[in-house]
């Protein structure tokens, strides 16, 4: 289940200026270490040390790889690459560039491939609206209702306040908001 906030945009310069658009919530960020211990319960023969060892080393054995170059494709997750964050305006010739100057550094890229690419996703997906309001100790109180798949099922949730509905059609289209996702402009095609 995805929970959402509806969020207005306030940019005056845009032309979906006063429009309504959906942000997820994101109710926790999982770290290596979870990750290990929610994969070990999945009736597998290994220990969380043991699969968090390997994530560790994997980790590790990305970094190094793309570093050299490469990018790493982890199959129905993400090819992973690097890109280059340019300085505004570039050089006016090949002789007046240089590193220091026109370069401000280097950037990670994940491309979903497979079983992440969004028109998966968009099949897969549950959209909940979420309560603006929130618990004492801070984790948003999901109870009112809009809920609803991508792909036009029930909203099915064992909160009384569920409603059915769609999100649409499915477009990735980004009006009037930021890049939530953290995917690349071609949408997360798979290579």
């Amino acid at each position: 289940m995805i929970l959402y906030v509806l969020k207005k945009n306030k940019n005056s310069k845009s032309a979906a200026f006063g429009r309504y658009f959906a942000y997820p919530v994101i109710e926790e960020t999982i770290t290596l270490d979870g990750l290990a211990g929610h994969m070990s319960s999945h009736n597998t023969p290994y220990s969380k040390g043991a699969i968090k060892g390997m994530l560790t080393d994997m980790v590790s054995c990305i970094k190094e790889l793309l570093l050299e170059g490469k990018n790493v494709k982890i199959a129905d997750l993400a090819i992973f690459s690097l890109g280059i964050k340019n300085s505004k305006g570039g050089a006016l010739s090949e002789e007046l560039f240089t590193v220091t100057k026109n370069i401000k550094g280097v950037k990670l890229r994940a491309r979903a491939t497979g079983e992440l690419i969004t028109k998966s996703l968009n099949l897969e997906a549950t959209l909940k609206k979420a309560s603006a309001t929130t618990k004492s100790n801070g984790t948003t109180n999901s109870t009112n209702g809009g809920g609803g798949t991508t792909n036009g099922g029930e909203g099915s949730t064992n909160d009384s306040n569920s409603g059915g509905g769609t999100t649409g059609n499915g477009s990735t289209e980004n009006q009037g908001g930021g890049n939530n996702g953290g995917s690349t402009a071609n949408g997360g095609d798979e290579a």
